[in-house]
């Protein structure tokens, strides 16, 4: 059994050394995920809520029901023309 892994592409300035944080949780290379070449792997699913129907906004508003789906949000922190940068909230895609 495989379990379902998520991969973030890296911005494309971004060089041999960063941070990576996934909800504002330092991440260790090694430990919580690997590069291969200009991609990040994470051995555990991570997904974005992405965008919510007419029927979830109506139920919310009308206090029926929240939204309760994982939007995990993966952040990078590096160095570009001696500027300190951070990449919020990268496309993450699954490979389930």
């Amino acid at each position: 059994m495989t379990s379902a892994r998520s991969r973030v592409e890296l911005p494309p300035d971004v060089g041999h050394h960063f941070e990576v944080f996934v909800n504002g949780v330092p991440q260790q290379r090694g430990a919580d995920f690997r590069v291969e070449g200009r991609t990040l792997v994470f051995d555990r699913p991570l997904a974005r809520e992405g965008r919510l129907g007419a029927w979830r906004w109506l139920s919310m508003l009308l206090g029926v029901a929240g939204t309760y789906r994982q939007n995990d949000s993966v952040d990078v922190v590096y160095s570009s023309g001696g500027r300190r940068v951070v990449a919020t909230g990268l496309s993450i895609s699954s490979d389930a």
